[in-house]
């Protein structure tokens, strides 16, 4: 193991500013709202900026293959500004998801990845944990036949990347969604709505075998990426409560000056200050290729997502009346919360991992809570 720095580089601080002011000049809250209307008009100008203009599609490519050559640590900051705007990009299931599956397979996708001109997404469930079985599809002299249900960033996917099961292993191929049925679901976030994906003899390309390590990889980089957003989904809830509690007056003085709720937010604080250390840990394990990075995302996933649900209740309880308005974004945030906590690996699952790695007993409920 070796010693991390978990502090924020310039070239973080640079990168958090630069995504951030891009944000706020493009995307309001009402514009997240009305996707739940339908609208997702905003989704495709605003990934265009972000992947196109900022290069954040590149960011996990390295040089050699066109990329930028980042690391883990830049992607996690990006991502908590993305959980901060509750932004409806795909950067998490193409930037890193999807990117990390292929880099170093040679294959085009990589390119265009890097370029900005493809948007890919790994066809699997999205509450497939790093740390199970991948499911897989199969394939017949370069077509593919099977479904895929509640796979993210499908519906903004120009390319999906299908696990296939070969006689020799796990692969992936690439197949163009003008070649898949790609049907849209109720989501309970729709600002990372899920689809399922059918495949019928669908034409595809190889892009590379002895995939099993390289999807895990992927999952388990996801995974920690997702504890960053959601760092910033609580970060967001709880500056947001902050503010609103010193300007709600009531009994002629700020809501906030009343003492049981200026512990509650001491102790959100904490919670969040907590879930930023071990997000941030478990992003530079994975820079550094770490031998603790597995442990580290474990850590990250399982106390992230419950502690940006926590968060995203507070806001709405302690914003009253108003938090409840459809007009008001606290429930986007929830809604980001709640779906996010079973993506990647439900926390028990994760606590689960955790245990095996660290060898200590651990007996899960079906709630996926520890006994």
């Amino acid at each position: 193991m070796t010693e991390l720095n978990l502090l924020y580089t310039d070239v973080e601080d640079d990168l958090r500013r630069t995504v951030r002011d891009l944000l706020e000049d493009r995307l309001g809250p009402s514009a997240v709202i009305a996707m739940y209307d339908g609208d997702r008009t905003i989704v495709e100008p605003l990934w265009r900026a972000l992947a196109e203009n900022l290069g954040l599609a590149s960011l996990l490519i390295p040089e050699a293959e066109g990329g930028s050559g980042a690391s883990a640590r830049e992607a996690a900051t990006v991502c908590e500004e993305l959980g901060r705007a509750a932004a409806p990009v795909p950067f998490l299931t193409s930037a890193v998801v999807a990117t990390i599956a292929v880099t170093g397979s040679g294959h085009q996708v990589v390119a265009d990845l890097a370029a900005g001109v493809t948007t890919a997404a790994l066809a699997v469930p999205f509450a497939t944990a790093p740390y199970g079985p991948v499911p897989s599809l199969a394939a017949t002299e370069g077509t593919v036949t099977g479904s895929v249900s509640s796979v993210a960033g499908a519906l903004e996917a120009d390319v999906l990347l299908i696990p296939v099961d070969e006689a020799d292993g796990l692969a992936i191929y690439a197949v163009p969604v003008s070649e898949a049925t790609v049907a849209a679901v109720p989501s309970l976030d729709m600002s990372r709505q899920l689809a399922d994906i059918v495949l019928d003899a669908a034409p595809g390309s190889r892009v590379r075998g002895d995939a099993a390590a390289s999807v895990r990889a992927a999952l388990l980089a996801g995974a920690a990426m997702l504890a960053s957003e959601q760092v910033g989904v609580a970060s967001w809830c709880l500056a947001g409560t902050v503010d609103y509690l010193r300007e709600r007056r009531q009994f002629g003085r700020p809501v906030g000056s009343f003492q049981a709720l200026k512990h509650r937010l001491a102790d959100l604080y904490v919670s969040v200050e907590s879930g930023t250390a071990t997000a941030r840990y478990a992003a530079a394990a994975l820079a550094a290729d770490d031998s603790d990075a597995e442990v580290a995302t474990a850590i990250a996933a399982s106390y992230c997502s419950n502690l940006a649900v926590t968060a995203a209740e507070e806001a709405l309880q302690l914003h009253g009346g108003i938090g409840m308005t459809w007009e008001h974004p606290v429930h986007l945030y929830l809604k980001r919360a709640k779906a996010a906590q079973l993506a990647l690996g439900h926390p028990g699952e994760h606590r689960g991992r955790l245990a095996d790695l660290v060898d200590l007993p651990y007996e899960a409920t079906d709630a996926g809570k520890s006994r």
